[in-house]
């Protein structure tokens, strides 16, 4: 027993010494290396901020610096973990982890640049590009953020970055000139600055980038001269400067730059340069020097020394003399469009190896054979021989990018244009009617396509069809019109942008931007399809320019300077873009001339520019000759009645002039619109463009050539007003100007039905935004400034303009709000004009169903008291929210004016206030209420003057203590046996003989009740 107890002893001693020393090793084991504390903290914040999350693979147990992270692997062979950090480790022996790089990219990140990057002062390489950015660039950041939205200057602080290997911050909204402080950053061998919003020359302080290998610094608004210290960089590689402003000529000394293999170079201001430097170059495979201003002969130089050039773009220059004699075995595509080039073609054009444009020179191409080009290449010389002089067409129309032909809804015949041009080719249709040349290598681009099509349908056209393809180019495409009947013409180009959503993500920082011209002259610097279309992609948008031919050619040129972005949403999604064009006789439609001598009025004067004469590519039949007799004799019938005809044309013409010059004459001589260009506008009246229509006629909103967006009323052949109301409403409306009057600019007076154009006002109208039927949430404050915005343009109208206005037709649907939701009063098409002297006027009863004053609608008596009575209506339903009438609504709550006066009676009128206003001011909201009640009593003569309306509104007046409800609701509440259900339209142009023999109730005898009190209570 005893040796078993000390056997037992010695075995607890032995497992106590174990235990013992098992700790003192756990605890002398090396800890794993915790994060910085405010690194930690500030990472957590950002993502947090973000809605992001960390990866399991690097953010282990919460510890950011582990997993991944910590490793000493590349992070860039993990490109699917995102967010991502990497950190060192090192510090601290070996304890303490310190953040080096943080990548969270294309997760569609929204907002400014945290403030908490500063504390991750180890930071190498921040990556927060694709996102949505927005604001200044801190001065204390580091790296890459491309495809953002940053703006403001950049800091020059980030010069001190000395260690930086990569900058890159292409596709931002910057401002101001480059910092001279970046040329401190001599280890920086990448720079990226394309469509940075940078101006002003480069900075001489980057001659000291000496390990420069990649600078593409496009699309921006650099000035001066490219520096000649470029020259001086050995270590070159890529370089591009396309899109800016720079002057000639190209520095010679590039020519040290003998490592390149990419050189773009385009649009020289001004000046002229030499292709020399390019001799010793012979690293390049990638060669565009476009539109530079180059000159010089080009037979002498050797391409055949540049072995591994694929392209070589060299057009819009000024070279003579002969193609060379050997071009490099390696070439791809070449590019000598648009010089002044001539002689023959040598034995290697003639190869099928690679394209090859050669349009707009002066080439014998007699003097060999040239099978294997495309054919047409003679028509699209300089002197275009085809047709000269003998024209064969006077229109064409090109549906772009599509393979079949389609007949457009207004009879125009769009042929297929599916042709696959690549980097430098060109097409002639069979017939030698028109023709395309296309010129441009898409960069970095693996799939680079010159058709494309659109993944939705085009929303605001009538005729989507032409919509469904485009041709897009990567640097310059031109459609040509040949064999064309000498004459003004008028050439309708039409785009739609099929990619950059409208979204806070990178993907919407997409542009695309290029030039029109047509017959050499600029129509459109800078343009951009989805800016004309109101930011919006998937949006037609038409182009409609005049062009003279001369030569019986016209030409059409989309041109790329290197303007916008390149890579949205894919690399080699930019350039010019068109869906389909037309070409057609320019029919002007008239001249107005005003003869000052002699005072005479306003003379509209009708013209066609010219009247084709060709057959248009019909082939000419053969005529037989037993006809002759029967024209003969069917001329001269009908020759009596062409003379009979003619004399009523003439009459027509001369009733259709007078007409039209009393319109104009009584316009007050605003701006004058063609019916061709509110065409064009309106997408040729498309009802998909139609936003509002009435008695009067529909509405469309449409786009002015100059950008403006305008609310075009035509009317309706079959409104009963006619065109005297058409001259009633231009002259009123041009008669007075007020902020609360919708603006008119002009109007047309040759089209069949008469037009206004008005000024369109985004938000639409009143009775959408308060009736639920819109984005809009009005509330009380804004509610209240719309009533009071309409009470002063209505004081206006009676009270303030040079002659007095009654507008007839006071209702939601005729209240339109800008911007700024400011209440703008529209339609004056009922509008009529009373002497003064006159206390009302009978007139045929004109206006809307629930609005009409008991005494018009029953008598037809006009006075500006309706206006009042209808402003009372659209107060109450201002404040209600609702519309007088809801048939859906219980019974006692049908008609607003009965409900309302049921509700004050009880000294509940707040209840009437729209339950969708959580807050509103109590006391504003029954002031309103009651200035209701009086708007609508039913005589004429106890409803305030506008000009009152708006003191008591404003508070400047005290509102009437007594209000007696008016006896046209008593009346309707006696005769349906006290019940609720009468209808507010009844009075409104009623046949019931009953109500209609019933007299006004004089209000100082008549027996309703009167409220003397009333409560806030009841809400």
């Amino acid at each position: 027993m005893r040796r078993w107890c000390s056997r037992m002893s010695g075995l607890v001693w032995v497992v106590l010494v174990c235990s013992w020393t098992w700790r003192i090793a756990a605890a002398q084991a090396p800890q794993p290396p915790k994060t910085d504390p405010l690194e930690a903290a500030a990472l957590n914040t950002i993502l947090g901020r973000w809605g992001k999350k960390a990866s399991s693979e690097w953010n282990i147990s919460g510890e950011p610096c582990s997993g991944l992270a910590s490793d000493q692997s590349d992070w860039d062979n993990y490109p699917n973990i995102n967010p991502f950090i990497k950190c060192d480790c090192t510090f601290s022996n070996n304890t303490l982890c310190h953040i080096t790089r943080l990548r969270v990219t294309n997760l569609s990140v929204v907002g400014e640049i945290p403030l908490e990057l500063q504390n991750f002062t180890y930071m190498l390489d921040l990556n927060l590009g694709y996102n949505y950015l927005t604001g200044a660039v801190p001065s204390f950041f580091g790296k890459a953020f491309p495809f953002n939205a940053l703006s403001g200057p950049l800091p020059k602080e980030l010069g001190n970055l000395t260690n930086l290997l990569s900058l890159g911050i292409s596709f931002n909204n910057f401002s101001g000139q480059l910092p001279e402080e970046l040329g401190n950053m001599t280890n920086l061998q990448q720079m990226y600055i394309d469509s940075c919003g940078f101006s002003g020359p480069f900075p001489s302080t980057f001659s000291k980038l000496q390990n420069l290998k990649i600078l593409r610094s496009s699309d921006n608004d650099f000035t001066g001269k490219i520096p000649d210290y470029l020259g001086i960089m050995p270590k070159l590689e890529d370089m591009a400067f396309q899109g800016n402003s720079f002057e000639g000529p190209i520095p010679p000394s590039l020519a040290n730059l003998t490592k390149l293999t990419n050189l773009r170079i385009g649009d020289i201001v001004n000046g002229s340069s030499s292709l020399a430097f390019i001799s010793n170059l012979t690293s390049l495979s990638n060669l565009i020097l476009r539109n530079c201003k180059i000159s010089g002969n080009l037979a002498p130089v050797d391409f055949s020394k540049f072995g591994v050039l694929t392209l070589l773009f060299l057009g819009n220059n000024s070279f003579t003399g002969s193609l060379p004699d050997a071009i490099s075995p390696s070439l791809k595509a070449i590019d000598f469009s648009y010089n002044q080039l001539t002689g023959g073609l040598p034995s290697w054009a003639t190869q099928n190896n690679f394209q090859l444009n050669l349009v707009a020179n002066n080439f014998e191409l007699g003097t060999i054979g040239h099978s294997t080009l495309p054919s047409g290449l003679n028509c699209l010389q300089q002197d275009t021989p085809c047709f000269r002089g003998s024209a064969e067409y006077y229109s064409f129309a090109v549906d772009c990018g599509n393979n079949r032909t389609i007949r457009g809804l207004d009879g125009t015949i769009y042929e297929p244009d599916a042709a696959n041009l690549g980097a430098a080719s060109y097409y002639v249709t069979s017939d030698t009617r028109w023709g395309v040349s296309n010129v441009g290598n898409y960069f970095l681009a693996t799939d680079g396509v010159n058709i494309i099509n659109s993944p939705q349908k085009i929303q605001n056209v009538l005729d989507s069809r032409l919509f469904e393809t485009a041709r897009m180019s990567a640097s310059s495409v031109r459609y040509y019109g040949l064999g064309l009947e000498n004459g003004n013409y008028t050439v309708l180009l039409q785009f739609a942008e099929f990619a950059y959503p409208d979204s806070q993500t990178w993907l919407s920082l997409g542009r695309r931007v290029f030039d029109i011209y047509v017959q050499g002259d600029l129509k459109e610097k800078n343009f951009d399809i989805r800016k004309m279309a109101g930011g919006k992609s998937f949006t037609a948008v038409n182009r409609s320019y005049t062009a003279r031919v001369s030569k019986n050619f016209l030409e059409i040129h989309l041109f790329w300077a290197g303007k916008g972005t390149c890579c949205v949403p894919t690399q080699g999604y930019y350039g010019p873009m068109i869906s389909a064009l037309s070409v057609t006789p320019s029919k002007r439609n008239h001249y107005v001339i005003f003869n000052k001598d002699y005072m005479e009025s306003n003379k509209i004067i009708f013209y066609t520019d010219f009247t084709p004469t060709v057959r248009n590519g019909v082939p000419k039949r053969r005529s037989k000759a037993g006809a002759i007799v029967g024209i003969t004799i069917g001329a001269l019938v009908l020759g009596v009645v062409s003379l009979f005809g003619i004399f009523l044309l003439v009459k027509k013409r001369r009733t259709i002039a007078q007409q039209q010059e009393e319109l104009y004459n009584l316009a007050g001589q605003p701006d004058v619109f063609s019916n061709t260009e509110l065409k064009l506008a309106t997408d040729n009246f498309s009802y998909q463009n139609i936003i509002g229509e009435g008695g009067y006629g529909p509405v469309y909103k449409g786009k002015l050539p100059d950008g403006r967006v305008i609310a075009v009323k035509q009317l309706s052949e079959t409104s009963h007003q006619g065109k005297s109301q058409f001259v009633t409403e231009v002259a009123t409306i041009s008669a007075v100007q007020h902020r609360n009057l919708v603006k008119l600019h002009g109007c047309c007076i040759d089209s069949k039905t008469p037009l206004l154009v008005y000024e369109y006002l985004e938000n639409g109208s009143l009775d959408r935004a308060i009736f639920g039927h819109s984005i809009l949430k009005l509330d009380w404050a804004t509610r209240f400034d719309i009533i009071l915005g309409i009470a002063r343009g209505l004081t206006y109208l009676h009270e303030e303009s040079s002659v007095r206005i009654v507008h007839r037709d006071i209702k939601a649907s005729n209240v339109l709000l800008d911007t700024d939701l400011t209440p703008k009063i529209s339609d004056f098409g009922l509008a009529k004009l009373y002497d003064e002297k006159k206390t009302h006027v009978s007139t045929r009863i004109a206006g809307t169903m629930g609005y009409l004053a008991p005494e018009y609608a029953m008598r037809g008596h006009l006075s500006e008291k309706a206006d009042v009575f209808a402003f009372g209506v659209l107060m109450l339903e201002t404040v209600a929210g609702r519309s007088n009438t809801n048939n859906s609504l219980e019974e006692s709550k049908i008609y607003l004016l009965e409900w309302a006066w049921g509700l004050y009676e009880m000294g509940q009128a707040l209840r009437v206030v729209d339950p969708c206003l959580k807050e509103f001011d109590e006391k504003e909201a029954f002031r309103v209420i009651c200035i209701a009640l009086l708007c609508t009593q039913g005589s004429p003569h106890q409803r305030p003057p506008m000009s009152r309306v708006v003191a008591m509104l404003t508070g400047d007046v005290d509102v009437a203590e007594v209000v007696t409800k008016p006896s046209y609701i008593t009346e309707w509440q006696l005769r349906d046996g006290g019940s609720s259900s009468y209808t507010t339209s009844s009075y409104a142009g009623s046949s019931n003989p009953e109500f209609s023999r019933q007299r006004e109730t004089n209000p100082l005898a008549q027996s309703s009740p009167t409220i003397t009190k009333a409560s806030l209570v009841g809400r």
